[in-house]
């Protein structure tokens, strides 16, 4: 451990004082007062070049974030999930084109516009156009910070009678294909995924505080706790998720540097494991995507760069590589208002200035397809006819609509029994004639009429999962 620390301070010896200012300043925000924060790790031909932690690791106990601190980096996982299935792959024991059935066959032949086969690629591609599970699990009423786990998952997945899109034919991310790649290597492999990537990634590459974590009773060692920011002082916001493969990687800045010089060395895997890791996906009409497999293939400032961000409870990630320079920011947060992304290319802006393009102001995001926003006018007239339950076989859920304080609103989530899953109140607004927005759950919902005019069903639309029916239930 001596010998690492007065390799580290000769390093940062060698860097410009400058530049080291410049980094610290970036993240300075995050060592004012007792805060969560984030740690650094920039890498260069191999090596760490600059590494150093801002915040604190444990509020409770005031424990200082370190470079070895480990954290949970979220979707940034799904490169390691992606690894293990061409891992897979090479050995012979799959190929990308199967059909995903062959593995899960509990998942439906999919019928309507949606029909088609989803393969491996698929689903590695973010083109299988399956619904979204975490997206389901809201829109079910399951919540999202309970303890949920293979079954959880694959069960809600198992409903669904329909995709979002023919496979191939659009880019949508979604986590239910990462989580379908974490079963399918259980089954072929038999293992799971943690013991899989364990044997054939992070111990190879002596990744020692690097693993898939699938039980939330599990102690790990120099973890880093989550916050979320509220009106004073922080609270906490760990995930008990113990399905794998979209996210639940915890690693460190320290031991990402050793899966990053990987792609340069080819120590697990291969060049040919690593390149076609790396190649864009394909959409059915020949158009090229900038998603790889578990991997954004982009450019920076006109720099060629291939990264993942990672989001999940408080916690926040980003690796972000510039394969030509053969450098690399790792930025691992643990407060849920950090902008790894943003702080690791803050931090490449530093060193590779001399090589980048000139900045240039970055368009006006608008909203996405079944997001909040937009147009849109509030709820006006008698919206009494909307009101009653409606059921979603494939949720296996019923939502109550009901007039709460004046105002046509989602009132309830029951299961198919009538039982409570979610009771806080989300007020409806109209767009137009029987199509209304649930602004605070991200959800469009358009309303068919009987020949009474009476509204009997609506489909639902929520971000990553499209196209859900929920019909009216008789005398409700």
């Amino acid at each position: 451990m001596q010998r690492l620390l007065i390799l580290l301070a000769m390093i940062a010896a060698s860097l410009r004082a400058g530049d080291i200012a410049a980094v610290d300043a970036i993240f300075a925000k995050f060592t004012q007062g007792a805060s969560p924060g984030c740690a650094l790790g920039v890498y260069k031909d191999g090596r760490m070049l600059y590494t150093k932690g801002y915040g604190l690791a444990n509020l409770e106990s005031q424990v200082p974030i370190t470079p070895a601190t480990v954290f949970d980096i979220g979707s940034t996982s799904k490169q390691f999930t992606a690894a293990s299935i061409l891992l897979l792959e090479k050995q012979g024991k799959l190929r990308l084109s199967d059909d995903i059935r062959k593995y899960v066959p509990e998942l439906a032949y999919y019928s309507g516009s949606g029909a088609g086969t989803v393969t491996i690629l698929n689903l590695l591609n973010h083109t299988s156009g399956i619904r979204d599970y975490l997206t389901l699990f809201e829109m079910a009423g399951i919540p999202i910070d309970g303890v949920t786990n293979d079954d959880t998952a694959l069960a809600i997945l198992a409903r669904q009678k329909a995709l979002n899109f023919p496979p191939g034919t659009e880019f949508l991310y979604s986590n239910s294909g990462y989580f379908l790649l974490s079963i399918i290597v259980k089954r072929v492999s038999g293992k799971s995924l943690r013991d899989f990537a364990q044997e054939n990634i992070f111990g190879p590459l002596e990744m020692k505080h690097t693993l898939y974590r699938d039980d939330h009773r599990l102690l790990i060692p120099n973890r880093a706790l989550a916050y979320e920011p509220k009106a004073e002082g922080f609270e906490l916001d760990v995930s008990y998720f113990e399905q794998l493969g979209d996210g639940a990687v915890h690693t460190s800045v320290e031991d990402l540097l050793a899966w990053d010089e990987n792609f340069y060395t080819g120590k697990v895997g291969g060049s040919d494991l690593l390149s076609e890791m790396q190649q864009p996906g394909k959409l059915v009409t020949g158009k090229l995507l900038e998603y790889a497999k578990g991997l954004d293939v982009t450019t920076y400032r006109g720099l060629p760069a291939a990264r993942h961000g990672g989001a999940w409870g408080g916690y926040r990630a980003e690796l972000l590589r510039f394969p030509q320079q053969h450098f690399s920011v790792a930025c691992l947060c643990n407060l849920g208002a950090a902008n790894p992304s943003r702080l690791a290319e803050q931090t490449a802006d530093i060193f590779l200035a001399d090589q980048m393009k000139p900045k240039q102001s970055e368009p006006t995001r608008r909203p996405q397809s079944g997001e909040a926003g937009g147009e849109g006018t509030a709820t006006s007239g008698d919206m009494s006819a909307y009101a009653g339950d409606y059921l979603c076989d494939e949720l296996g859920a019923i939502y109550r609509l009901a007039i709460v304080n004046g105002k046509l609103s989602l009132a309830a989530i029951l299961d198919e029994g009538g039982f409570p899953r979610d009771t806080m109140p989300s007020g409806l607004d109209q767009l137009g004639e029987d199509q209304f927005v649930i602004r605070s759950r991200g959800m469009r919902l358009r309303f068919t009429k009987d020949a009474h005019a009476r509204p009997v069903s609506f489909v639902a639309n929520a971000g990553r999962t499209r196209g859900l029916v929920f019909t009216r239930v008789a005398g409700k």
